[in-house]
C-alpha cells in the first residue's frame, strides 16, 4: 500500500515538549517530511530535551512552553508528554495560536479530556490526538474495502492488560488506576474508527473490579446497525486483535500492524502489503504525520485526522464499559 506524499512549499515550523521516547518518534516522522522544520523543543527534563536537540538538529531548547512559542512562533506544538503531566501541558498550550496535537491519551481519564476540550471550544480551536493505529497501513487497507460497503459491520476486540505489569514498569498509581485510558484506548479505539453512526447503548456483560476481574465483555451498539464486542483479559496471557466482520468479507488484524482478509465463500487467507513506512518508522507515525502536515497547511481535511471530539468518542465508550 503507498501513501501519497504531500505537494504545499510552505514550511511548516513544529515545536515539542517532551523529550521521551514518543517525542523522538514523532520527530523522527516529522523530519523525514521536507517542508517540516522542527524548530523548538522544551521538557521538565533539560538535559533529555538538549540530547535529542543535538542528535536532530533542533535549534532551540526552551525554559517554558511560553518561550518555546515566542522564539520559535510555531505553528504546529507535539505534546509528547507522560499522562500526569498532560492536563496541565495542554490547557498552557492552548493559550497560544499554534495548533495542538496531544499525543494520547488526552488527559489520563474522561474528565481531564472533557476539561481539554472544553477550554479547546472556548478558544475557537480543533485539538489532534495522536490515535496513531488509524494510520496503520493494515488499519487503511481494510478501511479502503468498506468504506463503500452499505453492509452491517460487526467489530470483535481483543485486548489484554494487567494492572500488576503496569504496575512493575513504575506506572503512577493513578495512571494504573485509569489503565484502560492509558492502554486500552489502543484496541476500543477501532470502535470509534470502523463502526458508523451513534452510539446506541454501551451495555458491560461483566462487572469491572479493579484489581480482581478476570475477563471483561462489553457489547457496544450503533444507530447504524453495526455493533461491537469488546473482550479484555486483565489477569492472564491474550492478544491484541480486531476482526472486521461483514456478510462479504472478514478481516483480521493480529497483530494489529497486520491484516489477513477473507471473502465469503473462501477458506484462504490473503494478506495486505504493509508500507514502508511501517517498517521504517513507529507503525503509523509517518502517515500520521503526513495527515497532521496536510490539516495544517488545509484545515478543510479535518475528516483525515483523528480530533479530540473523536477521541472522547472512545473515552465515554471505554467509561462506559468500566463504569463500577
Amino acid at each position: 500500500m503507498n501513501f501519497p506524499m504531500s505537494v504545499s512549499d510552505k514550511k511548516l515550523k513544529v515545536a515539542v515538549i517532551g523529550a521521551g521516547n514518543m517525542a523522538l518518534e514523532h520527530i523522527r516522522a516529522f523530519k523525514d517530511i521536507a517542508q517540516v522544520e522542527i524548530v523548538g523543543i522544551f521538557s521538565r527534563t533539560k538535559e533529555k530535551a538538549a540530547k535529542l536537540a543535538a542528535e536532530y538538529a533542533i535549534p532551540l531548547v526552551c525554559e517554558s512552553i511560553e518561550e518555546l512559542y515566542e522564539k520559535t512562533k510555531a505553528d504546529l506544538v507535539l505534546v509528547t508528554v507522560f499522562e500526569t503531566a498532560m492536563l496541565d501541558t495542554a490547557l498552557k498550550s492552548l493559550d497560544y495560536p499554534w495548533q495542538v496535537f496531544l499525543e494520547k491519551p488526552p488527559g489520563y481519564n474522561l474528565e481531564q479530556a472533557l476539561q481539554i476540550q472544553a477550554k479547546a471550544k472556548s478558544k475557537g480551536k480543533e485539538v489532534l490526538v495522536g490515535l496513531n493505529r488509524r494510520c496503520l497501513s493494515s488499519t487503511m487497507g481494510v478501511h479502503k474495502v468498506l468504506q463503500n460497503s452499505p453492509s452491517k459491520r460487526f467489530v470483535y476486540i481483543a485486548d489484554q492488560q494487567d494492572l500488576a505489569t503496569a504496575r512493575h514498569f513504575n506506572h503512577p498509581e493513578i495512571v494504573v488506576k485509569n489503565w484502560m485510558y492509558a492502554n486500552s484506548i489502543h484496541t476500543i479505539d477501532y470502535l470509534t474508527h470502523f463502526c458508523r453512526g451513534e452510539i446506541e447503548s454501551v451495555t458491560p456483560l461483566h462487572k469491572w473490579e479493579p484489581d480482581k476481574t478476570f475477563v471483561l465483555l462489553a457489547q457496544i451498539k450503533y444507530t447504524s446497525g453495526d455493533e461491537g464486542l469488546y473482550h479484555g483479559v486483565w489477569s492472564g496471557p491474550g492478544p491484541w486483535a480486531v476482526t472486521v466482520q461483514t456478510p462479504e468479507d472478514r478481516w483480521e488484524l493480529r497483530p494489529l500492524e497486520k491484516a489477513l482478509h477473507q471473502k465469503r465463500g473462501e477458506r484462504k487467507l490473503t494478506e495486505l502489503t504493509i508500507n514502508d513506512w511501517d517498517v521504517s518508522f513507529k507503525p503509523g507515525f509517518r502517515l500520521q504525520a503526513q495527515k497532521v502536515f496536510d490539516f495544517c497547511q488545509d484545515t478543510t481535511k479535518r475528516e483525515d485526522v483523528a480530533t479530540l471530539d473523536s477521541a472522547l468518542q472512545t473515552m465515554k465508550i471505554i467509561n462506559k464499559i468500566f463504569s463500577i
